[in-house]
Parts: structure tokens; C-alpha cells; sequence
């Protein structure tokens, strides 16, 4: 061939394969993983066949091929006890298709975790769910299907054993009634995995928490409807000692805790972590570090969040086993109907020494307080105080030479019902020393009993600044709306509060004080 005509039928092969070939854009997906119908492996769509061992065959077979591969449930009501997720695996459920939880006990598993630390605290975090996965990386459960499960029925039958003698549950509350939370499946429970992402599906009723995550890494949570109210302990999504997550953009509705964060290892942190976009009803608390804190919660931020009718905190942070709370960013938060605003402790219930909460900033808040109960219309109600009461102030506590530092609060909007009544409860200035220190007591925003103001309490602090703090009152309260005792450090800059003429702020004990000369008049000498 005459070397030029080479060259140009050369040219013309060349462009012809590029021009022909399949094209990749920017967010084009990868070719699909291979698809294993659960229905291939035996299961039944009909609600009553039991499923387990069908939905793990095509888990394990998926797991087993060299790319993994996703496991399909189709259109369907698929019966299963537990099953466990493997690497590599998708779980993906079509429109109509519901993965369904017994209500026999003897369906659920404990899942082994090797190489799991030790915990100080093993008497609420059961290891029993409906999806397990240990040390499982790089797995992917989504679809636009319902995973249900039947929490309610299957609790039931759990504490049916105990009195019978069948299965005797050494922390079975009697006085409650009912069975402890080491015995009840969660939902899911997933440890010391990588690279999960969990999105689109609903998810709802399990025996005891919601979505249970520890020691992972690189978790991905988005836009989940999230129902967990079948029994009591249904805490939405609890995340333990784990790094890089990210949680965006779901619908929390949940008995107890919305979204908890927890540590029960030493030595291990939740790190990391981005919260955001995300609305919660709670008969409990709907954002909160807690109660197991061993080992901490570092560089969190959580924005954009909207609270209705809750019964406890709207934020609470919490910190009593020995561990750290630090570098915490908050803001944008709007929550209406919800028992307290914010919730800051620093407590010692455990652990060789107290922890520490240092460099918290809370930003753009706005909260409205009821008078009665914000959940009286759940079925599942958060339990009453055995006290008398008025209306909890937000509040911020350490203890004697363990002080809560520098937290600054800024833009925060509290409306409060007021009615407060001396009948009800009374503590008078005169005896700020009398409200209890109560150091290894479970925290919780009523953990003090009646409190000497309306608006907020600040004990055993360093370094508090209140930028731009707009409190109102439906009604009158005979309380100060601040009091700040056995403080050092306090800056006060634009803080509106009803009847300014009225001298508002209690300073005991409390020295290096910064304020505008709004704030100054509003001193009153306890």
C-alpha cells in the first residue's frame, strides 16, 4: 500500500473506533453489578414463608463472585429473621417490595465482632438486629422498598419468655415491665465496617434502637424516612466511635433519641461527623452525644435541622463517662413544641476522672417551648419526673473544678410559656447553693430538680459567651431569666428579654464578666 494511503486508512480506523465508542460523562454510573434475585434462591413473596436462609444464599453468592453484586428483592413481602451483609454487596429493594422482620425471637442471631474492643458499659447495646454486618466494607442498601420490623409483635414476644421461665433475662425490669434492651433485635446493626451508604429507603419498628453504626468509617446516610416507635429504647440512629459520617437529609420520627451519638469504647471517638438537613419528632431528645461517652465526640458539625413536637432536648450534649466533647459546630436549628432547648453536661457517672467539653459553638437557633407535654399525642410517651416543677431553663453544667469551656451562643431565639408558679416549686436566690450538684446521676435536663431560672442556668463554666439572645415569655415568670453560678469568664452582648426594666441576670460567684451596658442594668445581686 503507497505509504500515504497507509497512513490515511490508518487514520480512519483510528477515528472510527473512538468516535464509535460507548462515551463515560460526568455522573454517568459504572456498569451494573451482577443482580441476584433473592426469588432464584428460594424466597417467597408471600409474607409468611421464612426467608433467612434464601436472602443470605444470595447474599453470600454475590459476596463470593470477585466485583461482589447487588441482591434484589423484587415487588414482594419477604418474611426473614437475621441476615448479615458481606463486602462488596448491594442490597436493593424495588417499589413495593418489603424485607419484613419476624416476631419469633428465635430468628435473630448475635452477631459475632472480632477485634472489637472492650466496653466499660454492656448493659443496653444489644448485639441482636434484623441486618448485621461485621467488618463488612464497601456495601450499598438502598431502593425506593420498606424494611419493617414488626418491632412491636417481636418485643412482645421476647417478654413473654421471661415470666414463663423460658428465657430468663438477668436485666429484666420488673418494675417497668419489661424485657431489657441487650435482649431486643435492633434494626441494623453494623460494626467496624468501611465505606457504607445506606439511602431512599423507609425503614421502621424494631424491638429496640433504630440504625445502630459503631467503629465504622466513610458512612453514608441520605434521605431516609426513619419510623422507630414500635417499643420502648427505639432510638432512631445511634452512631458509636465512628469516623467520617455523614448523615443528610432524613425523616427521624422515634420513640426515644432521634439522632444519638455514642462512645462505649475507650480510647475511640466519634470524629468527623456531618449532620444536616434533617427533620425529628422525638419522645426523647432530638440531637444528642450520650449517655456512653468513654471516649468522645471530636470536630462534629450538624446544621440545618428542624424539631417538632419533642419531649426532651432539642440539642443535648452530654458527657459523664470520662471522655471528650470538642470543636462542636451547631446552627440553624428551628424547633416548635420541644420540652428544652439546649442541654450541656459535664457529669461524672464514670471513668477513672471526669471527661471534658471544651469549644462548642451554637449558632441561629430558635426554639419554642410548651407549656404542657410536646408529645402528649404519641403512643409511646417519654416518661414523667416524680417532682413538681415550672418550666426547665435551658442549661449549661460542669462540676467543682471540672467547668464546661468555652461555649459560645449566638443568635439564639427562645420563646418559653412562663406560669411559672412559687406554689409549684420555688428556689430562692438566697439559696443557690441548695440546687443539688447530683455529679454520677444520668444526665438529662431535669436531672436538678427545679431550677432558679427561666431562661437559662450556667454552672461550673469557663469562658461563656451569649451573642444576640432573644428570650420571650407568654406568660410572666417570677424567675431571672439568667443565673450564672461559680462562673469565670462571661461576655454578654445584645441579650432582649421581656420587661428590660426588670433586673433579669443573677451573677454569683462569677468573675471576669464582659457586658454591654443593655446587659448591665439588667444585674440584679443574688
Amino acid at each position: 500500500m503507497h505509504p500515504i494511503k497507509s497512513k490515511l486508512f490508518f487514520s480512519v480506523i483510528i477515528l472510527s473506533y473512538l468516535f464509535f465508542q460507548p462515551k463515560v460523562t460526568h455522573g454517568q454510573q459504572l456498569p451494573a453489578k451482577k443482580v441476584y434475585d433473592i426469588v432464584d434462591y428460594g424466597a417467597v413473596a408471600d409474607g409468611k414463608t421464612m426467608n433467612t436462609e434464601a436472602i443470605q444464599a444470595a447474599i453470600d453468592a454475590a459476596h463470593k463472585r470477585k466485583k461482589g453484586g447487588r441482591v434484589l428483592f423484587p415487588k414482594g413481602t419477604f418474611l426473614s429473621g437475621s441476615i448479615e451483609m458481606r463486602s462488596n454487596v448491594d442490597l436493593y429493594l424495588e417499589a413495593g417490595a418489603v424485607l419484613l422482620g419476624s416476631t419469633n425471637p428465635n430468628d435473630y442471631k448475635a452477631m459475632t465482632t472480632e477485634g472489637r474492643p472492650s466496653s466499660p458499659k454492656n448493659d443496653d447495646n444489644s448485639q441482636l438486629a434484623l441486618v448485621l454486618a461485621n467488618k463488612a466494607d464497601n456495601i450499598f442498601l438502598s431502593g425506593k422498598g420498606l424494611i419493617d420490623g414488626q418491632g412491636r409483635g417481636l418485643a412482645l414476644n421476647i417478654d413473654s419468655l421471661h415470666p414463663a421461665g423460658v428465657k430468663i433475662d438477668p436485666n429484666y425490669s420488673e418494675h417497668r415491665m419489661r424485657p431489657s434492651e441487650t435482649v431486643r433485635p435492633k434494626l441494623f446493626r453494623f460494626s467496624q465496617c468501611k465505606q457504607v451508604k445506606i439511602t431512599d429507603l423507609e425503614i421502621k419498628n424494631g424491638a429496640c434502637w433504630g440504625l445502630s453504626f459503631e467503629l465504622c468509617s466513610d458512612l453514608t446516610i441520605d434521605n431516609l424516612k426513619l419510623t422507630n416507635r414500635a417499643y420502648w429504647n427505639n432510638d432512631g440512629m445511634d452512631i458509636t466511635d465512628s469516623q467520617n459520617v455523614r448523615i443528610t437529609n432524613c425523616d427521624v420520627d422515634s420513640a426515644d433519641d432521634g439522632i444519638c451519638l455514642k462512645s462505649y469504647y475507650p480510647g475511640h471517638f466519634n470524629d468527623s461527623i456531618y449532620i444536616a438537613d434533617c427533620t425529628i419528632r422525638s419522645s426523647a431528645s432530638a440531637i444528642k452525644f450520650g449517655t456512653a461517652s468513654y471516649g468522645g465526640f471530636k470536630n462534629v458539625t450538624i446544621k440545618n435541622i428542624k424539631v417538632f413536637d419533642t419531649f426532651r432536648s432539642a440539642i443535648a450534649l452530654e458527657m459523664v463517662d470520662g471522655g471528650v466533647i470538642e470543636n462542636i459546630d451547631i446552627r440553624n436549628i428551628e424547633a416548635v413544641n420541644t420540652g428544652n432547648a439546649i442541654f450541656i453536661r459535664l457529669g461524672h457517672r464514670d471513668g477513672e476522672t471526669p471527661g471534658i467539653v471544651k469549644n462548642v459553638h451554637i449558632k441561629d437557633v430558635k426554639v419554642q417551648v410548651p407549656f404542657g407535654r410536646p408529645d402528649s399525642d404519641y403512643d409511646m410517651r417519654g416518661p414523667e419526673v416524680d417532682f413538681f416543677h415550672n418550666t426547665f431553663p435551658s442549661s449549661i453544667s460542669g462540676m467543682k473544678g471540672y467547668e464546661v469551656e468555652n461555649v459560645v451562643l449566638e443568635n439564639i431565639s427562645i420563646s418559653y410559656p412562663g406560669r411559672a408558679s412559687k406554689g409549684m416549686a420555688y428556689v430562692p436566690l438566697s439559696r443557690l447553693d441548695q440546687v443539688p450538684e447530683n455529679e454520677k446521676d444520668y444526665p438529662e435536663f431535669h436531672m436538678f430538680g427545679e431550677l432558679p431560672a427561666w431562661g437559662f442556668y450556667v454552672r461550673h463554666a469557663k469562658g461563656m459567651t451569649f451573642k444576640n439572645i432573644d428570650l420571650t415569655l407568654d406568660d410572666p415568670d417570677f424567675r431571672p431569666a439568667f443565673v450564672f453560678d461559680n462562673v469565670e469568664g462571661v461576655t454578654m452582648d445584645q441579650i432582649n428579654l421581656p420587661n428590660p426594666d426588670k433586673k433579669q441576670i443573677i451573677l454569683y460567684k462569677t468573675e471576669n464578666i464582659q457586658l454591654d451596658d443593655q446587659v448591665l442594668s439588667s444585674i440584679l445581686e443574688p
